[in-house]
């Protein structure tokens, strides 16, 4: 496995705003929102500690349509996908970066309605359907 690697992340989290979903000049979709997960613990006085990690979402294609459409604040989600980073150069002319999880599958777990999207699907309207009574498993998806 000399010179590769590998970058995947796996989330489960509570959406902190609904996605925004804008298009490219060719027409291709990206929605943009975070989610947030939680850790808990109890530390050695045997008080509890909660900590919140805030993270970036980028998701493209009709995977991005569909978290326009079903995806709102609060709702819980999976996301598989990939460490990007992206940098610009600011206003003040300052470089500036920004980490972002590039999701290539999103599951969505809470009972508003399961489905699960992944970039590869094609049969998006089967897999949209907010009646669904539970979604597949991520483990089985390759």
């Amino acid at each position: 496995m000399a010179g590769s690697g590998v970058n995947k992340v796996i989330l489960v989290g509570n959406l902190g705003k609904d996605p925004e979903v804008r298009y490219t000049p060719s027409g291709q979709a990206v929605a943009n929102f975070t989610i947030a997960t939680n850790e808990n613990w109890t530390d050695k006085q045997g008080q509890k500690q909660e900590r919140t990690e805030w993270h970036r979402i980028v998701v493209w294609g009709k995977t991005a349509e569909l978290c326009g459409e079903y995806l709102s604040k609060g709702r819980q989600v999976y996301i598989e996908g990939r460490l990007q980073t992206r940098t610009w150069d600011g206003p003040d002319g300052q470089k500036r970066s920004r980490v972002e999880v590039l999701a290539q599958q999103m599951v969505m777990l809470d009972s508003r309605g399961q489905a699960e999207h992944d970039e590869d699907d094609h049969d998006w309207n089967a897999m949209a359907s907010p009646a669904s009574e539970s979604a597949p498993t991520p483990a089985g998806r390759r």
